[in-house]
């Protein structure tokens, strides 16, 4: 009668056991899932805003759309001689004054014309990703 306790102890704990490996083995499965899931890659997170397009004066921040005429300079040696003082590039477009951020070579050929930019708009400032002559 031992014997066949023993088996049946033995039978009964072997499946225990696989039962609660399989238990683990399925958490730790599902906890994995859940983690990947709770934290997307970049490219499902693609919220940033679309390019658009803006017209007017490519100037500094500090002179605006009138330059000094004491400098004796011309509206882009004025603004960029602004800039390399401090100064910000900006765009002019009737009322509204933009902070231009990005590609400063192409800002400073540009500076003092009339242009399009192309580039996205957060609050007051434009980060710049291309700019096309008027």
């Amino acid at each position: 009668m031992r014997e066949h306790r023993s088996w049946l102890e033995l039978l009964i704990f072997c499946t225990v056991m696989t039962s609660l490996v399989a238990l683990l083995l399925g958490i730790l499965f599902a906890g994995a899932t859940l983690a990947f899931a709770a934290n997307p890659t970049a490219d499902d997170n693609d919220n940033s805003p679309a390019p658009q397009h803006f017209s007017g004066m490519i100037t500094d921040s500090l002179c605006g759309a009138r330059h000094s005429a004491k400098f004796e300079k011309t509206p882009s040696e004025c603004a960029r001689m602004c800039v390399r003082n401090g100064a910000q590039y900006t765009l002019i477009d009737g009322d509204r004054r933009y902070e231009l951020r990005g590609i400063t070579d192409e800002l400073q050929r540009a500076a003092g014309r009339r242009a399009t930019i192309v580039g996205v708009l957060q609050g007051d400032t434009i980060t710049v990703s291309s700019i096309g002559a008027l």
